[in-house]
């Protein structure tokens, strides 16, 4: 079967969509912290929800905020959703996998219909995209009475458990915290009827698979299971034909269109990793330029760059996997409202972040492949509007570059050699010629990242420390003089030595047999502890001990030892290594015992 524009072709394990090059169109994705609303460019011809035979709760939920046309993905992915039938969607980043997969969601389940255990359930890789997708679910099921619950990581487990005891209909959660909710007893998934895998090729890319193999295997077989991803690398087509049942395979551009979303505008520079820096501070400046994410590859990276930025006037912080979760929802909150204006972040949280007013993104080094710089340059040029992506490449960084270049047919193979001087970096990016290192005093205008306050979340694994905040609560409560080595000797002292309390003095008394020594000088302590009770009461009782009487006790001590070693050895006791039994043995140790009388007297 053939149509105009779109093309069905069917095998014994999946169907497959397929559209011709159609006008771009974006989804309207919520922001973290703010409603769903419908900011995109929709076509006038696109059908609306209520034809496609969405429910009218969920029509009149979507119209309140301003959404009644569908997108490409939502257009194609919701009669095959609807209808029951398993379903892989593959769209680019940004194009409105969320609703796609969500409608359908909302409108099988019913609220309450099994207690309080859940039927529905959405695994995804990250937090920061577990938070946004149940703010759409919650936001579409608005006029349902659906309760939807986020379960990640990084929050206390009290909350969550709470919220499983009174009862959810929905849960959108991070693969590690719900499998121990799973394994501790508290969640349990034996009703649910839709399953959701989004970003799955993100999460082939953390290791996740195989703990959502172990998920997958807590599900009743019978459920309708729907896979979203940008992607559709080989293991999650294996994983696909594994757990689902014909499913239909849903591509919303053709293959022969680019992956790259066509608003955004690309510049590739070769880079010197020591003028990086500078490159980046004259970048920033640029006319037009409003929010922008900057992109490393390692958590350490990520927050130099943020610390250098700061030091030179801008509004910046970073968000990766070292900051506790309050300090990342803290930064989000602050890039969301434009307390600050750059975010500096890792690739973990390039997945899922859609914020309003995002004009630049740039790769401050270079993405491990293709899959990585498409997510990344996709925090921009989304809901329909423009963008521009930089990427800096370091002269190690050139082989994989070029091979990026070949997987996304891109011409940017060779280059340019750039430098903060380069007279082409100030024309390309629109950098006012006067644009040096810092920023200047009267441009920085934004709050900064201190105006945002931290929310107390109960974070899990011990309270975070800043730099220089490392050790016991002892030790931050030592003297602020004091070095840290002085701290932590003073913690580790005991609870009077750390209060303050002067240590107590304590006589100690020499004893032999019960009875008091009285030695007479230091040089004598060691060996008055040897003298026999009998050698200092001869001595006079508390009478001082003269140096002659001193010597003579020790000498009777060191010939005591000796002739009890001596009789030791003739009972058989060689001694380690040596046989008793053996000819002569008996001779030797005689002429052992002799030899020590001797040397005694």
């Amino acid at each position: 079967m053939a149509r105009e524009a779109t093309a069905l072709t069917t095998n014994d394990e999946t169907s497959t969509i397929q559209t011709l090059p159609q006008e771009a169109a974006e989804t309207p994705e919520t922001e973290e912290f703010e409603p769903l609303a419908g900011r995109a460019p929709v076509r006038d011809d696109s059908p609306r929800f209520a034809d496609l035979g969405v429910d009218e709760p969920i029509v009149r939920a979507l119209a309140d905020v301003g959404i009644t046309r569908t997108f490409a993905i939502q257009e194609m992915t919701l009669p095959i959703a609807l209808a029951g039938s398993d379903l892989i969607g593959q769209a680019r980043t940004g194009t409105g996998k969320t609703l796609g997969f969500g409608v359908p969601l909302l409108q099988r389940i019913k609220p309450g219909a099994t207690g309080t255990r859940p039927q529905a359930l959405v695994v995804v890789p990250t937090r920061e995209l577990c938070i946004q997708v149940t703010r759409d679910l919650q936001a579409a099921g608005a006029r349902l009475g659906v309760r939807v619950t986020s379960i990640y990581g990084g929050r206390a487990y009290e909350p969550q458990v709470s919220a499983l005891r009174r009862g959810v209909d929905v849960i959108v959660g991070t693969p590690g915290r719900l499998l121990d909710l799973l394994n501790q007893g508290h969640l349990v998934l034996e009703t649910i009827s839709v399953l959701v895998l989004d970003e799955a090729d993100e999460m082939l890319d953390l290791g996740f698979l195989p703990d959502i193999e172990r998920i997958l295997a807590r599900v009743p077989d019978r459920r309708q299971t729907m896979l979203f991803s940008a992607t559709m690398p080989g293991p999650i087509v294996a994983l696909a034909r594994r757990f689902m049942r014909q499913p239909v395979h849903v591509r919303a551009e053709a293959h022969s269109e680019s992956r790259i979303v066509p608003q955004t505008q690309q510049f590739v520079y070769r880079a010197h990793a020591l003028d990086k820096a500078e490159m980046l501070a004259r970048m920033l400046q640029a006319r037009g330029r409003s929010l922008t994410m900057i992109f490393c590859r390692t958590k350490r990276t990520a927050q130099k760059v943020a610390d250098d930025l700061v030091e030179r006037g801008f509004a910046a912080a970073a968000v990766h996997g070292d900051l506790g979760q309050g300090a990342r929802e803290q930064a989000l909150r602050a890039f969301r409202s434009g307390k600050i204006d750059v975010l500096v972040a890792t690739d973990v949280a390039a997945r899922g972040l859609d914020v309003e007013g995002v004009t630049h993104v740039v790769n401050y080094q270079c993405p491990e492949d293709e899959k990585v710089y498409l997510h990344r340059i996709g925090r921009t040029g989304r809901a329909g509007a423009s963008g521009v992506a930089v990427t800096f490449v370091d002269w190690d960084e050139l082989p994989r570059w070029r091979m990026i270049c070949d997987a996304l047919s891109l011409p940017f193979h060779e280059p340019a050699e750039t430098y903060s001087t380069s007279e082409h970096l100030y024309v390309d990016l629109d950098v006012p010629a006067g644009a040096g290192g810092t920023l200047p005093r009267a441009a920085r205008v934004r709050a900064g990242l201190d105006a945002e306050e931290v929310e107390d979340l109960g974070e899990t694994g011990g309270t975070r420390r800043g730099r220089g905040q490392r050790g016991s609560s002892s030790r931050s409560r030592s003297r602020g003089a004091a070095p840290e080595t002085d701290a932590a000797a003073e913690a580790d002292a005991g609870p009077a030595e750390a209060e303050g309390r002067p240590r107590r003095s304590r006589s100690r008394r020499r004893t032999r047999a019960g009875r008091p020594l009285h030695p007479t000088s230091a040089a004598g302590d060691d060996a008055a502890a040897d003298i026999p009770a009998g050698t200092a009461d001869a001595a006079g009782g508390d009478q001082p001990v003269t140096a002659a009487e001193l010597a003579g006790a020790v000498a009777t001590v060191e010939a005591g030892e000796a002739a009890q070693s001596r009789r030791r050895r003739r009972r058989g006791g060689g001694g380690r290594g040596r046989s008793a039994s053996g000819p002569g043995a008996g001779e030797a140790d005689g002429a052992d015992g002799d030899r020590a009388v001797a040397e005694t007297a």
